[in-house]
């Protein structure tokens, strides 16, 4: 059942088809832009976009860092990962979510403009993040951020990305994260779950929506057991040893079981792991910002950054 406060959009959202890659990208934007308002306070924040080094020789990855202007000593640092089933989405269209992350922690954040599939498929986004990382962490002190209080935080394909983002630090000894932020996650290409059986028209997303994207990320493998974990995080044998947590889930969404399940084998790795599913929600109703449980999200998830971050 929907809450009726997020229904008010249903028939202005138009049904995605990610088998043409550029019209849904077209599409997405054109939806975000006519939501679009203004952000109280960003004159508050510096805003540069810049290039960084790729992943081992790859290319440069291109990332918008927003710096609160009023910060005296070394703040945190959060890596934003956008959404997108892999496919879609931009630095452009997380703008919004961006600077109301940094405006609401304090925190220097570095929006991840990441390649999408399916003209580059795994590992390349995966890559993109980490490069990202790697940056966020050799260059802290010049960023202004303080080192130890560095978080992954990313919605739907973003929050895969964070997940395998973050395995892929733990098991290369790299980058030190403090805490993972992991919105409606998009996290196992198999589809099993009950929630994925169930919600095959869905608004926003749905299971053909999340079959194109999975095929597009991981191309012919997808639901195979070639895949590998960093790809899936779901899939990933061993979760221990991984950053603290906080994960949302929506109970409309296909997604809702992989990302509950995630936090539960978490749990019994030994992860400290808070778990929220949202009632009445479908997979991007934070798109209805004026619905009293959007806006309960938005507060609980800025609240649960600072506490993560030490800037409460």
């Amino acid at each position: 059942m929907l809450d009726p406060e997020l229904t008010t959009i249903l028939g202005l959202l138009p049904i995605l088809d990610l088998s043409d890659p550029v019209a849904a990208r077209t599409g997405f934007e054109e939806i975000l832009a006519s939501l679009r308002s203004d952000i109280p306070g960003i004159e508050a924040l510096h805003i540069e976009d810049r290039r960084v080094p790729g992943w081992e020789g790859e290319p440069e990855v291109g990332v918008r860092i927003y710096r609160p202007k009023d910060s005296a000593g070394p703040v945190p640092g959060i890596v934003l990962i956008h959404g997108g089933g892999f496919m879609i989405g931009s630095i452009e269209t997380e703008h919004v979510g961006a600077a109301m992350t940094a405006l609401g922690t304090g925190a220097v954040v570095v929006s991840v403009e990441y390649r999408l599939a399916p003209e580059h498929p795994y590992p390349a986004g995966l890559h993109d993040c980490y490069g990202a990382l790697s940056y966020v962490a050799r260059e802290a002190i010049a960023l202004g951020i303080d080192p130890d209080r560095v978080a992954l935080v990313g919605t739907s394909a973003g929050g895969g990305l964070a997940a395998g983002t973050a395995l892929l630090a733990r098991d290369l000894g790299g980058p030190a994260i403090c805490f993972q932020m992991l919105h409606i996650p998009e996290l196992d290409d198999r589809l099993e779950t009950p929630s994925m059986q169930a919600f095959v028209d869905s608004p926003i997303w749905n299971r053909p929506l999340a079959v194109q994207s999975w095929r597009a990320y991981l191309g012919a493998e997808a639901g195979s057991a070639e895949v590998p974990a960093y790809a899936a995080p779901a899939r990933a044998a061993d979760l221990s040893g991984l950053p603290p947590a906080y994960i949302s889930t929506a109970e409309n969404d296909p997604l809702r079981d992989e990302g509950i399940l995630y936090g539960l084998r978490l749990l019994q790795a030994g992860v400290s792991v808070e778990l929220h599913q949202f009632p009445g929600t479908y997979h991007g109703s934070a798109l209805v910002t004026t619905a009293a449980i959007s806006r309960r999200a938005q507060r609980e998830s800025t609240a649960v950054l600072r506490r993560a971050l030490g800037t409460d």
